[in-house]
């Protein structure tokens, strides 16, 4: 069966709350969805969300790469051969890691939806509930510490506190949240590269010796910055998880080689799509590394993807899921959904989408 178009949809929607962290403040999610079309009429979806900060990809340029490139490559060319035109997405074009995920996802998707089973399945698992932290946005102390009480409330049991955008006041910070949500609620910290080195193992050795039992910090150091974040990882005890550091397979195996952390945040956006982001995961877990699996702020058809990897593979720890939760509405219909501290996949074929929304401002292909 061929594929008959490929598509590019742009999307925005509205937060509920500010997304704040130490490298931006956003109110929307802006993101391009890529439809890729069989013969027959089934569509698969995958999405290249725009966050300037952290990956440098535009919708704009999105949607250039895949209209004027990987289209071309795949129109014609048959659907079932999967293996195959995620190979010709990654070769058709240098960087773009965005846009060659939301094809990679899109040609998942639609293969899943030709067999009839959900997504999980075709990756290999089965489970249809996974569990996510979420997150709290950058802010004062007292504001913070309100805001966890209320996702302690909504069932969230992990919360990852942004850090990183003024050092001197994070200890106060997670002694604020601590005290608002007590003992048996795990705590993480990302500091998305706000911290200098010093900076970070000051900060983590307050919170060590004050026993606010942190469970990791993520990214304490700007992403190049790879002999700061092995010197942090030495100097201290709490587990270092890399995010920003880490895009694809070469970032990864420097990481190791230099010993610069001890877990790995693996994205799809960052990597390129569901191959690469396996890769990683067995790559991390070959070198006794820890793993997570996260999103940017993206709606739920790439957080559906990377749940459904999730629940396919596994990951060390409780995975950073929760970016369509902060979405006001659904810019899609069907997908994933939330229930207190779990993402729930649809029992449906591919990812479940039915259909875009009105969110849908501009379409091509």
């Amino acid at each position: 069966m061929t594929i008959a178009a490929v598509r590019t949809h742009r999307l925005s929607a509205p937060l509920h709350t500010p997304f704040v962290t130490a490298l931006r403040r956003t109110t929307t999610v802006d993101t391009l969805v890529v439809e890729v079309v069989d013969a027959d009429g089934r569509s698969g979806f995958g999405e290249a969300p725009q966050v300037w900060q952290v990956t440098g990809a535009s919708i704009a340029g999105a949607e250039a790469c895949v209209q004027d490139v990987i289209a071309p490559a795949l129109t014609g060319r048959d659907a079932d051969d999967l293996q195959a035109r995620c190979a010709e997405v990654r070769r058709a074009v240098a960087g773009n890691e965005s846009a060659k995920a939301a094809v990679d996802v899109a040609l998942h998707d639609l293969a899943a939806r030709r067999l009839g089973v959900p997504l999980v399945r075709l990756l290999g698992g089965t489970a249809l509930r996974v569990p996510t932290d979420v997150t709290l946005a950058a802010g004062d102390a007292v504001d913070l510490a309100a805001a966890a009480k209320r996702r302690r409330g909504e069932g969230f049991s992990v919360l990852k506190l942004k850090v990183g955008t003024d050092a001197r006041g994070d200890l106060e910070r997670v002694h604020a949240v601590r005290a608002a949500v007590g003992p048996d609620v795990r705590i993480r910290l990302d500091a998305n590269q706000g911290w200098t080195a010093r900076e970070a193992v000051r900060v983590i050795r307050g919170i060590e010796d004050a026993g606010l039992d942190v469970e990791l910090v993520e990214q304490p150091v700007h992403r190049r910055d790879l002999d700061g974040l092995a010197w942090v990882s030495d100097r201290v005890d709490l587990p270092i998880l890399a995010d920003e550091s880490v895009f694809d397979v070469r970032d990864l195996v420097e990481v190791i080689r230099r010993r610069a952390a001890d877990m790995v945040n693996v994205k799809l956006a960052k990597c390129g799509g569901l191959q690469a982001a396996r890769t990683l995961l067995d790559l991390a877990a070959a070198h006794g590394m820890g793993t997570i699996v996260g999103s940017m702020m993206e709606s739920p058809v790439g957080v559906g993807a990377a749940a459904s990897l999730v629940a396919a593979y596994g990951t060390s720890a409780v995975s950073d899921l929760d970016a369509a939760w902060w979405l006001a509405w659904s810019p899609v219909r069907g997908g994933i959904r939330y229930d207190g501290a779990d993402v729930l996949l649809p029992d449906a074929p591919g990812l479940g989408i039915s259909d875009l929304s009105e969110a849908k401002v501009q379409q091509q292909g």
